[in-house]
């Protein structure tokens, strides 16, 4: 069987800086930063106080109490996501168990580090209060493949599901997989992305003590950047083939094109930028695309000084003079670093830039760092003719992944 074309017909998004794709857009387009003050845990003890929080999520609002206790946080944010995802492609999953389609639907979330909630607070009771044991389901709720268990289950989605889970690249991880797993038959339709729920008290001392966490925003390519700011939310995307999306007139939102990956090999947390290209150039390769026939990329850009510079020098050394005249823009300056959720917040985020021909900000920047020479679409969207797109995600360990979309 040749490769066949792999588009995207549904999409969901829970974030920062809102919930649904509309709103989500919405904020993107105008610049919105979902940073602020921390509310979910108490900040006493804590130097990290912002963080980009889904404010005003209600569970109780999705979930009736008893499913309620089988889901983490984190969970809860990815059946939120698949649900607006599967209804706007129009494939009506839930009312196809045992179908043909359910049995050749594959669920592929990528999650960073599972529920973390769950595990803080199963770990409060036990060495702070003294508790002799904890909730029933504390294990199901916190393992790390629960999300695509808890979607798959919801949907009756019984073909491949797993766990995709490589820091900051593992929703990109797993929507790559996903798009070649459909492009290749193993699959005729994916629901994928990602999830992260992770702003914990526990978690947040780890960050802490990494000491690149930011006192007061992100601004990334920025010459004032101090460092990442932290992040939660989902995005789910469903994958099928083109010919499936043409044949019952279903709303294509664009086309995954390739995928790419590498491994650094080389440091646990500093990023290098032979291996951030070389992910780049397989991406590339996998689409068929030449560098000068991208017009965007939405780079990984964390906000670190060392990270936005490495990404800087390998865009450069993969697009060439070409790399001046690229849009490139960082989401996290609006909704933070959702880990595990990241790549598919800003695949999410670079479809709506294909569709709309509009390229979402880097919000907050100050005055661009002139070490990046990039065009990092300071402050506000820009009007755009963008037919084909990068969306980079390089993760702690050198685990690095890129994906190609262009418009259909």
């Amino acid at each position: 069987m040749g490769h066949r074309r792999v588009v995207v017909t549904g999409l969901g998004v829970v974030s920062p800086i809102g919930s649904g794709v509309a709103d989500y857009a919405d904020g993107l387009f105008a610049g919105r930063c979902g940073i602020g003050p921390l509310s979910l845990v108490p900040t006493e003890g804590l130097s990290v106080r912002i963080a980009g929080e889904v404010r005003g999520f209600d569970p109780a609002a999705h979930f009736d109490a008893r499913r309620l206790g089988l889901l983490d946080r984190g969970s809860q944010f990815a059946l939120v996501a698949a649900r607006q995802a599967v209804e706007a492609s129009g494939l009506g999953f839930a009312s196809d168990f045992g179908g043909p389609l359910g049995l050749r639907t594959a669920t592929i979330l990528g999650t960073g580090v599972g529920g973390i909630t769950t595990l803080d607070e199963g770990f409060h009771r036990l060495y702070r209060q003294g508790a002799q044991r904890l909730h029933p389901f504390t294990i199901p709720r916190l393992m790390v493949s629960a999300p695509t268990a808890q979607v798959s289950m919801e949907f009756g989605l019984t073909g491949p599901a797993f766990t995709a889970s490589s820091a900051c690249a593992s929703a990109a991880h797993a929507i790559g997989l996903a798009f070649q797993m459909v492009r290749g038959g193993l699959a005729d339709a994916a629901v994928t992305g990602g999830t992260e729920a992770s702003l914990t008290f526990g978690a947040l001392k780890g960050w802490e003590a990494m000491r690149i966490v930011s006192p007061d925003g992100c601004r990334p390519f920025c010459a004032t950047r101090n460092g990442m700011v932290l992040g939660e939310g989902a995005a789910v995307l469903v994958l099928e083939t083109l010919d499936s999306a043409r044949g019952r007139g279903a709303d294509i939102l664009g086309e995954i094109a390739g995928f790419g990956m590498s491994a650094d090999a080389k440091d646990i947390t500093a990023p290098d930028a032979a291996g951030a290209a070389r992910a780049m150039r397989a991406a590339l390769a996998d689409a068929g695309l030449e560098p000068d026939g991208v017009g965007y990329v939405n780079a990984h850009g964390t906000g670190t000084t060392a990270n936005d510079a490495t990404e800087a020098r390998a865009i450069h050394a993969v697009f060439g003079d070409h790399a001046r005249r690229l849009l490139v823009s960082s989401t996290k300056s609006m909704v933070g670093h959702a880990l595990g959720a990241a790549g598919a917040l800003e695949a999410a985020a670079t479809l709506l830039a294909l569709r709309r021909q509009v390229v979402p900000p880097t919000a907050g920047v100050e005055r661009p760092d002139p070490a990046c020479a990039l065009d990092v679409v300071p402050r506000d969207a820009r009007d755009a003719k963008v037919e084909a797109a990068l969306s980079n995600s390089f993760a702690f360990g050198g685990l690095n992944a890129a994906l190609a979309f262009r418009r259909v």
